[in-house]
């Protein structure tokens, strides 16, 4: 079974507009409105709002593949583009999502390893990342690779005002 993680580009666009509406409603629509929910994700998922995404020098995009199909992504931020002002030394992942047919095979492993290789070759002292307070299986997951909390933020999807946690880890 093989397993590669490799960088997005702009022509990846729609591939990356399909797997971040999939996985994004799959992990949060059951616990938002349809409306609220149909509206982030034409929004954040938006073509316009993916390519320029793409081209932002201070984000990168790794998509994951099991046996050739696509099976997840990843997300990073870096520099002035981090969501939070934790500095330059640190970096944001601010998305991970895997497909549901792909989960518990290690695949949050892995782009969590293409994360800190990222930041390492980058020279980043911390890496970070929001989550929501209620997945409890991915702040147990983060908390596995040496993630702790070290504040929190409001996310807002539509009408609902939701908690992420703030975790981070010292490289």
């Amino acid at each position: 079974m093989g397993t590669l993680v490799r960088e997005c580009t702009l022509a990846d666009v729609q591939a990356l507009q399909e797997i971040s509406r999939e996985t994004f409603a799959d992990t949060f629509g059951a616990v938002n409105t349809p409306m609220d929910l149909t509206h982030y994700l034409q929004t954040a998922y938006s073509l316009p709002k993916l390519r320029a995404e793409l081209s932002d020098p201070e984000a990168a995009f790794f998509f994951i593949y099991r046996d050739d199909q696509l099976a997840g992504y990843l997300k990073l931020n870096f520099g002035d583009n981090q969501t939070e002002a934790y500095g330059p030394d640190s970096l944001e992942i601010q998305r991970i999502y895997i497909r549901q047919s792909f989960k518990h095979l290690g695949l949050g492993t892995h782009l969590m390893h293409k994360a800190f290789e990222v930041a390492k070759r980058l020279s980043k002292k911390r890496i970070w990342l929001g989550v929501w307070e209620k997945n409890f299986s991915a702040i147990k997951f983060y908390r596995k690779l040496g993630f702790s909390q070290i504040g929190d933020h409001v996310f807002v999807l539509g009408s609902s005002r939701q908690r992420d946690l703030i975790m981070a880890k010292d490289l």
